[in-house]
């Protein structure tokens, strides 16, 4: 289908409306690109799919890529109010079940033998959801996130401290847009075109539809007693990261997942392979897209975990 200059203009390499599609009981927006095996890609705060666009483009010729907007971000329905960190979790939670369910019952994908590419707020979530449904995630992806309490060491930039701990911050945070419109400029440290950090901020244009960038902030957790690191551990042996091939491409300029995280990932996962991008920020994806993208593409080639 022919890409209309609306489109190229506002959302310049965004997949072109014939692969956006809805789950039918939730309204989440979701990309579906491509044919082949599985490929999950949930993106962070304050993103949305627009992010993979340029691994969509080098992947979809090789594997079938399904990008969905978690709620409140994107093209998916925005969240109403504010919720309760807990019941954020969970509300996201359900929405991956909801699209797993949607695309094994109505779209005919196989229901396991996925793989995960995470990144951010979507790597705890994406990680967490996999423990849920045992069994779907065969190979993952890690890109700039963490699954595990905060190593010993870590410190979150103080920015971010002050949206989560600040009601009167996150306010006026929600009410400029100052966390998405900071995040296209320093979490990429090849500067993005102008279009490009527009296409980025649409979503998050109005504030009755950026509540959601906030709320995310705002359930960071603080310490490793924070009842949100729970839902990273498995109820049984061998369904985690351990248990699964991984590829772990980290952009070392990152301001927030440090160095220090990805020594945390290599500690916990020894058998990870690691590609550290030197001239990438938080957004490795952007910075260094056709190197992780290739990266990923031979990875995706081998064989899955038994």
């Amino acid at each position: 289908m022919r890409r209309s200059a609306v489109l190229d203009r506002t959302m310049p390499g965004y997949p072109a409306p014939c692969h956006w599609r809805r789950v039918p009981a939730t309204g989440q927006h979701y990309l579906d690109a491509g044919a082949g095996d599985p490929v999950l890609f949930p993106h962070g705060n304050p993103s949305w799919s627009y992010v993979w666009r340029k691994l969509v483009a080098q992947l979809s010729p090789h594997v079938r890529c399904l990008v969905p907007d978690l709620p409140g971000f994107g093209l998916s329905r925005h969240l109403r109010a504010a919720s309760a960190p807990a019941a954020l979790y969970r509300t996201r939670l359900d929405h991956l079940d909801a699209l797993h369910r949607h695309l094994v019952g109505d779209r005919g994908l196989p229901e396991r033998g996925w793989t995960f590419v995470v990144h951010d707020w979507g790597g705890p979530l994406g990680i967490a959801w996999s423990l849920r449904q045992p069994g779907v995630m065969a190979r993952l992806v890690v890109c700039n996130t963490v699954a595990f309490p905060w190593p010993a060491g870590f410190r979150l930039p103080f920015s971010l401290r002050c949206i989560r701990d600040s009601t009167l911050v996150a306010d006026a945070v929600h009410l400029t847009n100052g966390f998405a419109r900071a995040a296209v400029r320093i979490g990429v440290h090849h500067r993005l075109p102008a279009a490009e950090r527009r296409a980025f901020l649409r979503p998050f244009a109005r504030r009755a539809e950026r509540r959601a960038v906030t709320d995310a902030v705002r359930a960071i957790p603080r310490d490793t007693t924070d009842p949100a690191w729970k839902l990273l551990e498995p109820t049984r042996p061998g369904t985690g990261p351990e248990s699964v091939p991984l590829l772990i491409g980290w952009g070392m300029r990152d301001p927030v997942f440090t160095p220090l995280v990805l020594a945390e990932w290599a500690r916990r996962y020894p058998h990870a392979v690691i590609h550290r991008f030197p001239d990438a920020g938080h957004f490795v994806m952007e910075d260094a897209a056709d190197e992780f993208g290739a990266r990923v593409r031979d990875f995706l080639r081998g064989p899955p975990c038994p």
